[in-house]
């Protein structure tokens, strides 16, 4: 196993920092390993926020599902899928164009992640840890607001960096499922229930697992929680823009 290929087995997310600022060179590392992520036909579809401002940090902090260790990180990213950049282009040359719709958003946000993640495995290599915090799809309108996000513009992932406490470094990585329940040859196909509890049971090897009561406490925990509804009323918010009919 290459250097590369055993950062991505290692590599973790960390949420608690070291006290220390990361360097500028580092942080230009970064940024420049990300835009030189893979993008569709060279289109850059995304926008990087450098999110700098120390009241603004605290603002996401509470706004992400109160998470103080986003104020406290000393590197915050926010990686927007923007379909604006293009059609401002379009404009100005006077070309023939449409409306962005929800394929061109899809498109953005592949864009924008498929750079967040080189951000992440670039930092790793720095020795610097880092998080995704999904929660910036949530209070739509409170984001909008405070990173003055253009109708367009989507807020797909934001990212925290510093470097990782001895606790966090010393943490176990969660461990992830089988490839066997996650790889399917050729077509899509189901897990048979008897499937899912075995991805399960083989993830939890620890004594005394209960799918059941692992599962129901799960969807309660995330998939039902306030956060999760409140971060599918915001996509929800955001897709309005793509799918109005034209001239509406």
């Amino acid at each position: 196993m290459n250097d590369i290929i055993r950062s991505l087995f290692d590599r973790k997310s960390v949420r608690s920092f070291e006290d220390r600022p990361i360097s500028g060179a580092d942080r230009d590392l970064i940024v420049d390993a990300a835009i030189q992520a893979p993008t569709a036909g060279n289109q850059v579809m995304y926008t990087i926020l450098d999110i700098t401002d120390q009241a603004l940090k605290d603002q996401l902090a509470i706004t992400c599902d109160n998470q103080p260790f986003i104020a406290k990180a000393p590197l915050v990213l926010v990686f927007l899928a923007d379909c604006r950049r293009w059609l401002d282009c379009y404009d100005f040359a006077g070309a023939e164009r449409r409306e962005p719709g929800v394929g061109d958003l899809l498109l953005a946000c592949e864009d924008a992640s498929i750079a967040a993640q080189n951000a992440v495995t670039a930092a790793h290599s720095l020795g610097i840890g880092s998080c995704y915090i999904g929660d910036i799809l949530e209070n739509r309108e409170r984001h909008v607001e405070l990173l003055r996000l253009d109708e367009y513009v989507v807020p797909v992932a934001m990212l925290v960096f510093g470097y990782p406490t001895a606790q966090q470094a010393g943490r176990p990585k969660p461990p992830r499922f089988g490839k066997e329940y996650i790889v399917r040859e050729n077509a899509y196909s189901r897990l048979s229930e008897a499937e899912a509890r075995a991805m399960f049971v083989d993830a939890h090897p620890e004594p005394g697992f209960d799918f059941d009561e692992f599962i129901r406490a799960f969807c309660a925990r995330k998939y039902m929680s306030g956060f999760s509804l409140e971060m599918k009323r915001s996509v929800e918010e955001y897709l309005g823009a793509f799918m109005r009919e034209p001239g509406s």
